[in-house]
């Protein structure tokens, strides 16, 4: 008996996954005699069957399953530990983890993070898009470095600023016949099929608060969650709507946006640790943030 060899145990695992021998050596990039040889060489090792021979193929006896999936196991363990020295070695060069509403982790937070990482190529990020409540907590107890969301609560250990975005404008879908008007009003608007924010938005409230001021409501045929979903609904012909623009950039140029009057402000706000770790990486990517956010994909 000896101690079977890693190239062996590779050998195993590869015709069990592959399915035949001539397979396994592809994945081993060896030939199939020298990939048949390893697993002749296992057995004789082991004094174990590891496989029956049938029609030509390899099939795995009880044993050989057995010994494939402890491999597994052992082999797993070592992936994991090379992905854990990766996120060592990465962390080296920082590493920041930013959390994103998700009407602003589409193309926007791409922009931010594509501007980001002209100044600090080696810096890893990771992004997660939740709601704003989760994001906050998170940043709370210190699992996000930042966060974007749509409502800031004021706390002893965050430090909370606005992110000033451009006013409202109006989606329509191409070709639409109000695109001609140079900027639009709720009577331009009383009578378009309407695709709105759902009740408890923010936009929703601004929006509906707007129009009866003008004695108007929106003719709302569809309601929607999130903001993708709201100006894909808007490119697809179904209606027009009322929103920033930085939370419509996910629909391009499939759409014609116009200037709303009045102005709606709708601002963003950045939390982050008041002590954050990598300080100056997070400063660095607050400034992008602002940046972007001035300068939105979508003109009017």
């Amino acid at each position: 008996m000896r101690e079977p060899s890693l190239r062996q145990l590779e050998a195993l695992m590869a015709v069990v996954e592959a399915g035949t021998v001539s397979r396994a050596a592809e994945v081993l990039r060896i030939s199939q005699p020298a990939a048949s040889k390893l697993i002749q060489d296992l057995e004789a090792d082991t004094g174990l069957q590891l496989f029956e021979r049938e029609s030509g193929r390899l099939v795995p006896t009880g044993r050989g399953m057995r010994l494939y999936e402890e491999v597994e196991r052992v082999f797993g363990g070592v992936h994991q530990l090379a992905r854990a020295v990766d996120a060592i070695r990465r962390e080296e060069h920082g590493h920041l983890l930013i959390g994103a509403m998700p009407a602003l982790s589409g193309p926007f937070i791409a922009r931010v993070i594509a501007n980001f990482r002209k100044r600090h190529p080696d810096v890893f990020v990771s992004i997660e898009a939740r709601s704003s409540q989760f994001l906050t907590e998170a940043v709370l107890l210190r699992r996000l470095d930042l966060a974007l969301v749509i409502s800031c609560l004021e706390h002893p250990s965050a430090h909370v600023e606005p992110l000033r975005c451009p006013p409202a404008i109006v989606a329509l879908p191409p070709g639409h016949r109000l695109s001609k008007r140079r900027e639009l009003t709720p009577d331009d608007l009383k009578d378009e099929p309407f695709v709105a924010f759902a009740p408890t938005g923010t936009m929703r409230s601004k929006v509906d608060a707007v129009f009866e001021r003008f004695g108007q409501r929106p003719k709302i045929v569809i309601e929607a969650t999130t903001a993708p979903n709201v100006a894909a609904l808007v490119a697809a012909g179904l209606g027009v709507t009322i929103a920033d623009p930085i939370a419509l950039e996910s629909a391009g140029d499939q759409i014609t946006v116009r200037p709303f009057r009045p102005v709606i402000d709708f601002n963003y706000g950045i939390i982050r640790p008041v002590r954050a770790r990598n300080s100056k990486l997070v400063e660095d990517f607050v400034e992008d943030v602002h940046a972007a956010a001035l300068s939105p994909m979508l003109r009017v």
